[in-house]
């Protein structure tokens, strides 16, 4: 293991999740760099590319969400907690990640309820037709792992 990293950075979840994410940013970079020499050197746009960007971005957010969590990589504001004492900090810590899992928790079951109405109703996306059903259960899946990494991460501190 190299040192100073977390032991969840050799988990297979973790490097699956990561190798996912660099797949997406090259796929935007494909689509971006397409549709730049379509447009300006053929003088024919990649048509749907700003849709596809879209979508691309999104799962994009969506996979590097559950790696921000387990890195403790969201920005957290702490005005007055250096105030209180170890233990009630400790609380307050405990309660932010127990509230964060739920809210995450939430979500996930209304992103798979938002995913399976698109899914029975076969919405699709405008320019391109492609389904949208499955980036609502990519996030719900996404917001589901937060959650656990959430509460793996307060077990630990």
């Amino acid at each position: 293991m190299i040192p100073g990293r977390t032991p969840h950075v050799q988990a297979t979840w973790y490097r699956l999740l990561a190798a996912m994410a660099a797949l997406l940013i090259l796929s935007l970079i494909a689509v971006t760099c397409i549709d730049v020499v379509g447009r300006y050197l053929m003088n024919r746009p990649f048509g749907g590319a700003f849709e596809l960007t879209q979508m691309l971005l999104a799962a994009l957010v969506f996979v590097a969400l559950p790696l921000t969590t387990a890195d403790g990589g969201h920005v957290e504001v702490d005005l007055a907690l250096h105030l209180l004492p170890p233990a009630a900090q400790a609380a307050l810590g405990w309660f932010a990640g127990l509230v964060s899992a739920v809210v995450l928790g939430v979500f996930a079951w209304r992103l798979v309820l938002i995913g399976a109405a698109q899914l029975h109703e076969g919405t699709r996306s405008a320019s391109l037709a492609l389904p949208m059903a499955p980036l609502a259960f990519l996030a719900a899946a996404s917001c589901a792992v937060s959650a656990i990494a959430v509460l793996m991460r307060r077990g630990r501190t």
